[in-house]
């Protein structure tokens, strides 16, 4: 049987779900946890969805040209699904990240040919600066195609028609609990949304940072985790237009530590290396599944990208505590 495929789209999606089982029984875990391995998508992470999704629309309605030039805002992993489906289908691309943004995700998008550039923290936390910084992509790419994956439609409608009903068709409709981080808002609203629609006692619990994890003008330099944004207790115009709202049931915090401690425990454990926000989202899991009103019941946890994209920074980070030791 002949299993090619004729373009770049055609291979994203259909990720597997991985049974966290030892685990599980080291921690006499209480419901199962199936990991919903995004990384195996073609440009490397969950956003290569999102990319396909916006591209595949865009096309649909005629919205771009050859040679068309992409931008957008970025924390790196939509930069790379969109710098390759870009490269891909005959577009150019150029994205705005933070200055913090790990060497490894700035060089992927350097390396399907676009253009990158590095916005200060600091911008980020100033007040409007979100709006200020979309304002300058905009300004300085007149006629250019932004993506706008915070807004875009396109963005929870991939999620809905791929993601949820991969997860359902994979666990054969015994989803009781989907866990996942929130960046754009996208996969938790458009997975969440469908599997609700099937199963509507299926449990949406989006994991963000613990206190301690949050950025402010007076700590900037606080350790976070790139795709792990809070929600709770943000102005409503702060947050992502395609967020939802209403699918979540749950929200509970994740301490930067506790998610790269996670994400180590998973590559010794698992053999899974997977970023710090899958770290986050284990976390999140690890502490549902421990629970007695969770028993015999089936955790999804979507593990959106690999731990090869944050080498740069564990090492940067593991020399800096190095130093502070006596």
């Amino acid at each position: 049987m002949d299993e090619s495929h004729d373009h770049f789209g055609a291979l994203v999606g259909g990720t597997p779900l991985l049974a966290l089982r030892r685990f599980g029984e080291r921690r006499n875990l209480r419901a199962r946890i199936l990991a919903k391995v995004e990384a195996l998508n073609p440009a490397g992470s969950i956003k290569d969805r999102t990319a396909w999704g916006i591209i595949r629309a865009a096309e649909a309605e005629g919205r771009l040209a050859p040679g068309q030039l992409l931008v957008d805002l970025t924390s790196g992993n939509t930069g790379i699904g969109l710098a390759a489906l870009a490269a891909a289908r005959g577009y150019r691309a150029k994205f705005y990240l933070r200055a913090s943004t790990s060497t490894e995700k700035v060089a992927l998008i350097q390396r399907y040919g676009a253009e990158t550039v590095l916005i200060d923290d600091a911008d980020f936390l100033a007040p409007g600066g979100l709006d200020a910084i979309i304002g300058r992509v905009r300004s300085e790419n007149p006629g250019a195609f932004y993506t706008d994956q915070r807004a875009n439609p396109a963005n929870p409608r991939i999620h809905h028609d791929t993601t949820g009903p991969e997860i359902w068709r994979d666990t054969d409709g015994a989803v009781d609990i989907l866990v996942t981080a929130i960046g754009t808002g996208g996969t938790i609203s458009g997975t969440g949304r469908y599997l609700k629609a099937r199963k509507p006692g299926v449990k949406v619990v989006a994991v963000e940072p613990g206190p301690g994890s949050v950025p402010s003008p007076e700590r900037p330099q606080v350790d976070t985790v790139e795709g792990v944004h809070r929600v709770t207790g943000v102005e409503a115009r702060l947050l992502p237009a395609n967020f939802d709202a209403g699918v979540v049931d749950a929200f509970l915090p994740c301490e930067t530590h506790e998610a790269r401690a996670a994400a180590r425990t998973l590559a010794r454990e698992e053999g899974l290396f997977a970023g710090p926000s899958s770290g986050a989202v284990l976390h999140a899991a690890t502490v549902l599944a421990g629970r007695r009103e969770h028993a015999g019941q089936t955790i999804v946890a979507i593990f959106a990208d690999s731990g090869e994209r944050y080498l740069s920074q564990d090492a940067a980070r593991d020399a800096a505590t190095a130093a502070e030791r006596p």
